[in-house]
């Protein structure tokens, strides 16, 4: 048997691999978009010298434009597909990178940010979707998490460029110029993925229900070979014919329980605090005393953590389960919060606040950040994915939206601050954590080792064990 032969019978890992890796560049540029902006709010602050409240608004105003993007990209991807959705994103990204390095006022900055936004909520919905569906079961798990592993990886080397661009000049030179080359360096990446996006293939399961079975079996024949593809066609072909093209399907009987857990762990995931050490890890590190760029080095130390123990939940999310790996990580954040909260009123030194932050930031990486996507992209049916992914994500950004604009004000509150020294905050959202671990034994159940019209038949047949 040739090489040819041999692929046609049992797919090619590396060209799945390889397409995974496209769709997770939709991923890279999320986690470079969500962290550019701790490097440079405090320089924005100063330079168009804004509130606490205002602080809040310019971190979190590309989360509306995720919200909208989220709930549009639901739509666009069950009617013009996951590919031509994810092009679109760059294109969004790209045109964000340029128009937050040359605004002339800050009303301009942020209508960019919230076009940059838009491409956060797209290609956080649909990067994870494509991956899902083009993969087969028993290693769905661990591909999808590359999407998060993009994630992380873009936040660090974002991490990295901010550090770079400041040694560039001295403070004056960072105010008038050194932010907006943090911003502008993202139009590299973006257009770098529109230019791959443009040559991987479309989802299968959305081909099928195009009608498309040819081109769908061709796809799934070389991932996973013929036999793979021929049943997974029959499992899809099934689905698709049970499944009405309406959102009202999720509110069926045995179906309401899916959006109620996709949505719940949606919110869990940003109201246990992760984006307040994303946005303002640096502004937090230098209230404790650090300079800036020692602040801004401690936040490429926690993006060395985040990505080592997102390796870490890539490895094991297919063997331990997406429950166990959400119980150990909500319990290791909320220990750590609360931690981080009591050193605040005791007014310890930012040596011991940076253990406790990589601590968190650690136990969600190997939890929360990864299990949650995995988790979105592989409870909804088929057919209606696109849009029940939507909802869920759509509630995701709000949660993350409020939580950046909420972080400043309960951090800069002089009553707060006098009871708690910057210290309430992180109580508030250990006590998220303390939901998230209760939620997540109670209600979840584990969907390791099954496809995803498994799962669809799971909550059909009303049997979540």
């Amino acid at each position: 048997m040739n090489k040819a032969e041999t692929h046609k019978q049992s797919g090619s890992i590396k060209y799945l691999v390889g397409i995974s890796l496209v769709a997770a560049l939709g991923g890279l540029l999320f986690g470079y978009d969500t962290g550019v902006i701790s490097g440079a709010i405090g320089f924005l602050q100063e330079a168009y010298n804004l509130t606490p409240r205002m602080v809040g608004w310019v971190a979190s105003c590309a989360l509306i434009g995720c919200m909208v993007g989220v709930a549009f990209a639901g739509i666009l991807a069950d009617y013009i597909g996951r590919k031509k959705v994810l092009v679109l994103a760059a294109i969004l990204f790209f045109v964000s990178a340029l128009g937050t390095a040359l605004p002339q006022t800050l009303m301009q900055f942020i209508v960019f940010r919230f076009i940059g936004g838009l491409g956060v909520g797209i290609a956080s919905m649909t990067s994870p979707m494509y991956i899902a569906e083009i993969t087969p079961a028993r290693i769905r798990g661990r591909m999808v998490s590359i999407n998060q592993f993009a994630i992380v990886t873009g936040m660090l080397v974002v991490y990295f460029v901010n550090l770079f661009i400041e040694a560039q000049g001295d403070d004056a030179w960072d105010l008038a110029r050194g932010w907006r080359w943090m911003f502008g360096s993202e139009a590299l990446p973006a257009a770098l993925l529109f230019v791959l996006a443009l040559f991987v293939p479309e989802s299968p399961r959305w081909l099928a229900k195009q009608g498309l079975r040819d081109r769908a079996l061709k796809v799934l024949s070389r991932v996973g070979g013929l036999e793979h593809a021929q049943g997974e066609m029959v499992e899809i072909e099934d689905a698709l014919q049970h499944e009405g093209a309406s959102i009202r399907e999720l509110f069926k009987p045995g179906m309401t329980i899916v959006l109620v857990i996709g949505v719940s762990l949606a919110i869990l995931q940003q109201v246990t605090g992760i984006n307040v050490f994303l946005y303002f890890g640096p502004e937090i590190f230098k209230q404790l005393g650090s300079k800036m760029d020692a602040a801004l080095l401690q936040q490429v130390v926690i993006g060395i953590a985040n990505l080592v123990f997102t390796i870490i939940a890539i490895w094991t999310v297919d063997r331990l389960g997406r429950k166990p790996l959400m119980l150990i990580g909500a319990a290791g954040m909320g220990i750590c919060l609360f931690a981080q909260g009591a050193c605040a009123i005791m007014d310890i030194t930012a040596k011991w606040m940076l253990i406790l932050v990589i601590g968190y930031i650690a136990c969600f990486a190997l939890s929360l950040g990864p299990v949650v996507w995995v988790y979105l992209s592989e409870i909804f049916p088929n057919k209606i994915r696109g849009r029940a992914m939507s909802i869920s994500t759509l509630f995701l950004w709000l949660s993350c939206w409020a939580v950046s604009q909420s972080f400043p004000m309960m951090d800069k509150n002089e009553y707060l601050i006098e009871k708690f020294n910057h210290g309430f905050p992180f109580f508030v959202y250990g006590a998220f954590c303390v939901v998230t671990f209760i939620f997540v034994w109670l209600v979840v159940p584990e969907t390791k080792g099954k496809s995803l019209e498994e799962i669809e038949n799971m909550w059909v047949k009303g049997n979540k064990k």
